[in-house]
């Protein structure tokens, strides 16, 4: 299965072109979860403003999103945001590290604008993961992060665990039962010995998991919700935390990119299947040969 990326292609191969040749730039887009971004050289051809507006950025703000993307970023973000935007950061391209890698992890870092934001809610349980292990009891308080429309992720730190879990909504019945069988393999592959380390991944359809119980969520069949429990091996080291939070973050996009390109695979077998078919009726049928005969007085006579 293919991986997603953690950054943004858009923004990264962007950067990378214009500081080979900077030039007048103004591009909008959209990122998996309707994240907006916009790229743009307003007032010269070396400065470029870079906006993203985010719909949970309000709840990000409150589990400490500035305080990461200044820890990331410092003086290249704006203290006020362009337009409608929640955020800007301007990059002088003439201050850019002169190295082939410095510039390599100066544009990486850049492209991973959105990773950052969404970043601080997992940084935050973390932290109160350890305060609460050094206290051997207790929990967090729930944190909610509405990312998509009908759609959240859910982080609680307690004691010994982080847990995360996301709703997600399937569109169809055929989404749902795809759903199932991609969360199955999740479980099947935890029990291969070189991974039994990876975190535990439970599913529920319909009822919400227990942790979130209390919130008097909408129940219905086309919901369904995933909960992944990090314990501290997976958050312990920073570079390992680092790669849990890229990788829970893009789950739900995982799962629904994958679930797409399986209903494109099957359809097209079908299709295929369906062409072969229709060579060997079109193989099957019989030709109509008819032959003329008269009769002694002139009449036609015709036989098939």
């Amino acid at each position: 299965m293919i991986l997603l990326e953690s950054h943004n292609v858009i923004i990264k191969t962007t950067l990378a072109e214009k500081l080979n040749k900077p030039s007048s730039l103004e591009v909008s887009f959209v990122d998996y979860d309707g994240v907006r971004f916009r790229m743009s050289t307003p007032e010269k051809k070396t400065v470029i403003l870079l906006s993203m507006q985010i719909r949970c950025w309000d709840e990000l703000v409150r589990y400490g999103a500035l305080d990461v993307m200044r820890r990331e970023y410092g003086s290249l973000l704006k203290d006020q945001p362009e337009g409608e935007f929640n955020i800007s950061m301007e990059i002088d391209l003439e201050q850019v590290p002169a190295g082939a890698e410095d510039r390599e992890a100066f544009v990486n870092s850049i492209a991973l604008f959105k990773r950052n934001a969404l970043a601080a809610p997992f940084e935050l349980a973390f932290k109160v993961q350890k305060d609460l292990e050094a206290a051997d009891a207790g929990q967090g308080d729930l944190m909610q992060i509405h990312y998509r429309d009908q759609e959240a992720i859910y982080v609680q730190a307690a004691h010994d665990r982080v847990t995360v879990i996301f709703s997600t909504i399937f569109s169809d019945e055929t989404d749902r039962i795809f759903g199932k069988v991609f969360l199955q393999e999740f479980v099947d592959a935890r029990r291969l010995p070189a991974i039994q380390n990876a975190p535990q991944v439970l599913y529920s359809n319909r009822d919400p998991p227990l942790e979130i119980r209390h919130l008097n969520l909408q129940k219905s069949e086309d919901i369904g919700y995933v909960t992944f429990v990090l314990f501290p091996r997976h958050f312990s080291n920073p570079a390992v935390a680092a790669g849990t939070i890229s990788h829970v973050q893009l789950f739900r996009d995982y799962l629904h990119y994958h679930i797409k390109c399986s209903k494109a695979y099957m359809h097209s077998r079908m299709r295929h299947r369906a062409n072969e078919f229709q060579k060997v009726l079109n193989r099957a049928k019989q030709e109509n040969v008819s032959s003329e005969k008269k009769t002694v007085s002139g009449r036609t006579m015709v036989s098939r």
